[in-house]
C-alpha cells in the first residue's frame, strides 16, 4: 500500500509538471531553453509588479484614507487581481480536458484516471493561483495596513490581512470558475468537431472582453455611485464590485451602499464553482470517448482553391503563409488577441464622439482620429513583431531550411512586403473606410500617405534585428523582454502617439507642410532599409535556431 501511494505521488508530480508547463508548446523552445525558466520568469514579472505598486507604503508607512479613496484602491487590486487570472485562464484554454495525445498516451500506461484528473485540475487552476499569488505577493502585505477597520479593536485590525487574501482568491477563482464553466458548456452542447471550431473565436472573445472591462469599467468607487439608480443595471454585469462589497464584509467595515454586491458575489461564486463542477464532470464521462473515437478534423467539400500571388514565389510563400499562421495558430492568435484587445480598449476610450458633424469637418480631421490611426498602424505592425518570435510548428522550420536556395537578402525582403501586406495594408483599408465619409478628401489621402510612410519606417525598425523568417525559428524564453517594452510602451508612448497627433494636425491643414512630413518620413524609411542592407553580411544566413553566444557556453576557455 505504501509503495502504491509512493508511484501515485511520483506520477502525480510528473503529470503535473507536463501539464503546468503546457501554456507554451514545449517543442517549439530552442534546444538551449529550460522550460522551467517560465514559470519564473512570469513570476518575477507579477511580483516585480507587485513591489511597485506597495513601494509607497513600505517608505511612507500606513495610514488613515478618506473612504472614496480607500475604495478605489481596494477595487483597483481586486479587479486587477481578477483580470489577471482569467487572462491566465484563458491562456490554459482546453488545458482542464484530456486531448486526443493524453488519451492515447496515458490510457494504456499504469496510471488511474484519479490520477490523471487530479493533475489536470490541478495543474489548471495552478497557473492562475500562482499568478495571483505573485501579484498580490507584496501588495497583500503592505496595503491592508492602510484598509485596516476603523472598528473591532485589535481584532478589527487582524482581519484585514485574511479579509484581502479571501477576497481576490475568491474573485480570481470567480473567473476561473465561470470560464470552465462556460468551456465546458459548449463541449458537451456542440458536436467535437464545431466545439474545436467555435472554441478559438470563443477564446478570443473572451480575452478581448476581459481587456475591454479591464480597462472601461467606469470608476463607482463612491456611496453615491453605488446607491445612484442609474448605476444599479451596469454594477449588476461587473464583478469587480461584487467583490469589494465582499472585503468590507469579511474586513467587518461594510456600507450600507456595499450590502447587495457582497450577496451578489457569494451568489455569483457559488454558482461559478457549481458550473464547473458540473462542466469537469460531464466532459470527463462524456467527452473521452468522442476524444478518441471521432477525428478532430472533417474532410471539407472539394472546391477550387485560388492562391493571390504577390510578386515572385519566395514573396508569395512567405505572406501566405504568415497569413496562415495568423488565422489557423491558436497561440498566435491568442498573443494578437491581448494586444489588439488593449489597443482597442484604448481607442474605445480616446474616442468619445466616432463621428463628427458635416460642419465640424470642415476644419480638419480631429485628433482623437490621427491618435487612432497612428496608434493601430504601430500597434499592429509591433504585435505582428511580438508573434512572429514564436515558430508555429518545427516541420515550417525545416521546410524553409532546406529549401533555402537563394541570397539571404531575397527573403528579408520578402519578410518586408509580408509585414506590409499583413501589417499596414489592412489599418490602411480600414482608415480609409473611416475616413472618406466625414473629412475632406485632400486631407485624407494626405493622412493615408503619411500613415503608409510611418507604417514603412515602423516595419525597418522592427527588421532592423529580426534575422529570420517569422513563425519558423524556435527562441529562448525571457530573451525578448516582451513584458518591458509593453509596459514602456503603455505609459510612455501613449503621450507621444497623442502629441504626434497633435503635431500632424498641424500639418495637415498647409498642404507644404504636409509635403514635407511625408518626404521625412520616407527618407527615414528608405535610410534604415539602405542601412540594413550595408550592415547585412553577404555570407550571413537565415536563422532558424536562438542559441547562447559561444562565449557564454564555452567562457572563451581555449
Amino acid at each position: 500500500m505504501h509503495n502504491d501511494w509512493a508511484v501515485r505521488k511520483l506520477q502525480f508530480r510528473v503529470l503535473y509538471r507536463v501539464f503546468l508547463l503546457r501554456v507554451v508548446d514545449l517543442e517549439l523552445l530552442s534546444s538551449d531553453a529550460d522550460p522551467s525558466r517560465l514559470i519564473g520568469h512570469f513570476t518575477t514579472i507579477f511580483s516585480s509588479i507587485s513591489f511597485l505598486f506597495s513601494l509607497p507604503i513600505i517608505l511612507l508607512g500606513g495610514g488613515h484614507m478618506p473612504m472614496t479613496a480607500a475604495w478605489t484602491a481596494e477595487h483597483f487590486f481586486i479587479e486587477t487581481t481578477m483580470t489577471v487570472a482569467g487572462l491566465i485562464t484563458v491562456l490554459n484554454w482546453d488545458s482542464a480536458f484530456p486531448d486526443k495525445r493524453d488519451v492515447l498516451v496515458l490510457a494504456p500506461l499504469p496510471i488511474r484516471a484519479s490520477t490523471l484528473l487530479l493533475a489536470k485540475i490541478s495543474a489548471f487552476f495552478g497557473a492562475p493561483c500562482l499568478a495571483m499569488i505573485a501579484f498580490n505577493f507584496f501588495i497583500g502585505l503592505a496595503w491592508p495596513l492602510v484598509f485596516i477597520s476603523d472598528k473591532g479593536g485589535l481584532f478589527g485590525a487582524l482581519r484585514a490581512w485574511p479579509a484581502y487574501w479571501i477576497t481576490i482568491f475568491a474573485g480570481g477563482g470567480f473567473f476561473v470558475f465561470t470560464i470552465l464553466a462556460v468551456q465546458g458548456l459548449a463541449a458537451n452542447l456542440l458536436p467535437r468537431q464545431q466545439f474545436l471550431r467555435l472554441s478559438a473565436f470563443l477564446q478570443t472573445g473572451t480575452l478581448c472582453l476581459l481587456l475591454s472591462v479591464y480597462f472601461l469599467e467606469p470608476s463607482l468607487e463612491s456611496p453615491a455611485a453605488l446607491t445612484a439608480p442609474q448605476n444599479q443595471r451596469i454594477l449588476a454585469w461587473l464583478p469587480s464590485y461584487w467583490f469589494l462589497g465582499l472585503f468590507q464584509q469579511l474586513n467587518g467595515s461594510m456600507h450600507p451602499a456595499l450590502a447587495p454586491l457582497a450577496r451578489r458575489a457569494w451568489l455569483g461564486f457559488a454558482v461559478s464553482v457549481v458550473g464547473a463542477i458540473a462542466a469537469l464532470l460531464l466532459s470527463y464521462f462524456r467527452m473521452l470517448p468522442k476524444i478518441v473515437e471521432q477525428p478532430d478534423i472533417l474532410q471539407g467539400a472539394r472546391t477550387t482553391t485560388w492562391f493571390p500571388r504577390f510578386g515572385d514565389s519566395l514573396r508569395s510563400a512567405i505572406t501566405l503563409f504568415s497569413l496562415r499562421t495568423l488565422l489557423r495558430s491558436r497561440q498566435h492568435r491568442m498573443i494578437l488577441s491581448f494586444y489588439l484587445g488593449i489597443g482597442l480598449a484604448v481607442v474605445v476610450g480616446y474616442i468619445e464622439t466616432p463621428v463628427r458633424g458635416p460642419a465640424s469637418a470642415k476644419i480638419g480631421i480631429s485628433v482623437a482620429f490621427l491618435f487612432v490611426s497612428i496608434l493601430m498602424i504601430i500597434l499592429t505592425i509591433l504585435t505582428i513583431r511580438v508573434v512572429a518570435f514564436i515558430p508555429i510548428s518545427l516541420p515550417a522550420n525545416w521546410i524553409i531550411r532546406v529549401t533555402q536556395v537563394r541570397p539571404t537578402h531575397h527573403y528579408h525582403r520578402a519578410v518586408r512586403f509580408s509585414w506590409l501586406a499583413l501589417g499596414v495594408t489592412p489599418v490602411l483599408l480600414v482608415l480609409a473606410g473611416s475616413f472618406l465619409a466625414p473629412y475632406p478628401w485632400p486631407q485624407v489621402v494626405r493622412h493615408l500617405v503619411t500613415m503608409l510612410f510611418l507604417g514603412m519606417l515602423v516595419v525597418e525598425l522592427c527588421l532592423y534585428t529580426f534575422q529570420k523568417i517569422p513563425f519558423t525559428c524556435s527562441y529562448l524564453p525571457g530573451k525578448a523582454n516582451i513584458h518591458f517594452a509593453f509596459w514602456t510602451c503603455l505609459f510612455l508612448f501613449l503621450y507621444l502617439f497623442d502629441e504626434a497627433a497633435k503635431f500632424e494636425s498641424r500639418m495637415l491643414n498647409h498642404p507644404r507642410s504636409s509635403v514635407f512630413m511625408i518626404l521625412f518620413l520616407a527618407a527615414a524609411a528608405t535610410g534604415l532599409q539602405w542601412l540594413a542592407k550595408t550592415r547585412m553580411n553577404p555570407a550571413d544566413e537565415v536563422m532558424f535556431e536562438e542559441e547562447y553566444p559561444v562565449e557564454i557556453i564555452s567562457l572563451k576557455l581555449n
